[in-house]
């Protein structure tokens, strides 16, 4: 029988990078079965991702995220 990593759940609204997804950054929401429910910084649609392929934010992305939210606000693109 393989052996099973098991993999710590990040706290709810942790800023995690989705590789699967072009590096995709969003804010961790939970769990839904096998994978780690995430959203865009601000709200948005929910996507689901494989852990495995999830790591935490460095500085610099967690920045560049908060900036493009922040801009596309004040364009009025989002609430």
């Amino acid at each position: 029988m393989p052996e099973q990593k098991r993999v710590q759940l990040p706290p709810a609204g942790a800023l995690l990078v989705d590789q699967a997804r072009n590096d995709r950054v969003g804010e961790f929401r939970g769990v839904s079965g096998p994978y780690w429910s995430l959203r865009p910084i601000g709200g948005g649609p929910e996507w689901e991702a494989l852990p495995e392929y999830v790591r935490p934010a460095t500085r610099d992305e967690r920045l560049r995220a908060r900036t493009a939210y922040e801009n596309a606000r004040s364009r009025g693109d989002v609430a």
